[in-house]
Parts: C-alpha cells; structure tokens; sequence
C-alpha cells in the first residue's frame, strides 16, 4: 500500500491542476508537467476478455503500456456501485443464473437499478463470449462492484510489483433513465465522488460521461476532481463545450471525429484529448502523429511498439 499511497499524491499533484484552473492555465500546466501517454484498457480489455469485468481489468494490466483502466457504472436498487456498460443485464452477453440467454425483450425487467446485488452477482455475463470480438476468451464472469475492482487491481499490483493503474470512471446516466434505470444525476454523481474518497483513488481517477449533468454537479461540488466530457456527435469542439458549460480537463471523442486542427484547438484551451475506441495499430498510429494525450483501446495488445520519445 506504501506503493499506492505514493501514486495517489503524485497523481493528485497531477490532476489537481486541470480541474480549477482557466483554459491558459490549464495548458500551462500540461506543458509543465509533460505528462505520459494515456493508453487506456477499455472495459478492461473487452477485445479479449469478457467487458467490465475483474478478468478484463487484470487482462489489461498484463500489457505495460496500459496506464489506465477504463470502466463504467451503474447503481444497484440496494446502492452499490456496479461496474457495467449498460444499465440493465444485456441480451448480447448475459446468462440468467439458470444459463439461460437473456433476451432481448427481457432487459427492460433487468435494470440494475431495480435488483440488488446479490441478484445482479447471479448472472454470467461472460460465457457466452461476444460476436463483436471473437478474440475475447470465453469465461464466466459477473458484473463486480468498484470496490471488488479496485480491491482485486491493487491486490494484483502489489503482487506482481506493478504501479498501480490510473481509473478512468463512466457516470452512465441520460435523462430518460432518471429514476429508472439510475438515480438522479447529481445523486449518482454524488455516489461517486463519495466512493472515490473512501477507497482513497479520488487522486488518480478521472470521471467521465456523455451526460453534461453529473460532470457539471461535480465540477461545481467537487473542483478537485479531474472530468473528461464524452462525445459522439458533429458539433464543434466549441458547440460541446458551450453545452457543457466549463472547459474540462479532458475532451474524449470518438476517434472517427476528431482531426489534427481539433486536437491543437483544445490544447490551447487546456485540454487534453483522449479519443475512443481506437482498436486498429493503424488508426492508433495517425492519432499519435496528430499530437492525441492517449487513446483508449478494447485491444492493449495492438498497442504500437514505439520508442520512448514517441510514446510521450
């Protein structure tokens, strides 16, 4: 733990700067502290092994490039965080307890939201493999708490003498899931806020998401926080962040709509861009010409093998 606790300072030291500071700031502070590349483990390592699962996060701490852990979450009806792309046990992946496939017109009755733990720990979401990724190893697997993660991460660390892992948390939530699918957003936001503290990670997480609101309660409520805003449609850059409202530490598009001119954009304005998901060698090489902070990826194994100077 004495290995962690020195991450955790340096990485509060890191980050603090990005989340109260001015744009000019900000890329002041990036200059300065010169800060390595952010290759991130998407769901883990989702391309080979089953997503959001303990089994994936381990998978992607194997390779070293990995600096992050990527993850997402959702809120049990009992109040534990779950780590989960999807609100509800998804027809693609998920087993009932009986083995049985989930189907789809059952996910409706599966939110998360509305089951407790014990039973969400009941479903095998990992068996049935993906047919998206036919490299993912077939185990089964259920869907952990935050806790059990980052429990099991530090274990394996401490282990195998490995610097402990940068976490990189998705708040999903949209209006049309309140008070159904997840809580309220400044209740959900403030959930993990509060669970970063207490397992003493608040330092070297980020928080993201695609909806504006938990990253504005935190950014009003918890300025120390580092918070990526998530982005999947054509507006500008600047369109984003009007809607948005603050200019965050991290601006993360999908990869396919993002280019060289952008990336320089949001340098000036302090951020750092950290696009998703990139999983071609090819499309991970472009990015990293263009001037990108990190990339994150469902395959660390088809991370690019570059020389030192390249890789930061």
């Amino acid at each position: 733990m004495k290995k962690f606790k020195q991450w955790l300072v340096l990485g509060a030291i890191l980050l603090a700067g990005f989340s109260c500071s001015t744009p000019a700031q900000n890329a002041r502070v990036m200059n300065e502290q010169k800060l390595p590349f952010d290759w991130q483990g998407h769901r883990g390592a989702r391309g080979l092994s089953p997503e959001n699962t303990i089994p994936a996060f381990l998978k992607a701490l194997e390779f070293p490039a990995v600096r992050t852990l990527e993850l997402d979450l959702a809120v049990s009806a009992d109040g534990y965080l779950v780590v989960s792309h999807e609100p509800w046990m998804s027809s693609a992946i998920c087993s009932h307890p009986d083995g049985k496939p989930v189907q789809e017109a059952e996910e409706e009755g599966l939110a998360i939201y509305q089951m407790p733990y014990e039973r969400i720990q009941g479903f095998d979401c990992g068996s049935r493999g993906n047919v998206r990724f036919p490299e993912q190893m077939r185990q089964m697997a259920f869907k952990p708490t935050l806790d059990a993660v980052v429990k099991e991460v530090q274990q394996y660390c401490e282990e195998r003498g490995r610097e402990i892992p940068f976490f990189n948390i998705e708040i999903k939530s949209t209006p049309e899931w309140d008070g159904a699918k997840s809580p309220a957003p400044e209740v959900f936001a403030r959930l993990v806020a509060d669970k970063l503290q207490e397992l003493d990670i608040a330092g070297i997480t980020t928080i993201q998401s695609f909806d504006p609101r938990p990253l504005q309660f935190l950014h009003r409520n918890d300025p120390g926080l580092t918070l990526a805003f998530l982005v999947e449609n054509t507006q500008s850059i600047e369109e984003n962040l009007r809607v948005l409202g603050f200019v965050p530490a991290i601006y993360s598009p999908y990869f396919g709509l993002i280019n060289r001119e952008a990336i320089e954009w949001a340098h000036g304005k302090g951020m750092r861009v950290i696009p998703w998901t990139v999983n071609t060698t090819n499309d991970m090489q472009r990015l990293l010409e263009w001037g990108v902070d990190g990339i994150i990826t469902d395959y660390p194994n088809r991370i690019p093998i570059l020389p030192p100077s390249a890789a930061k």
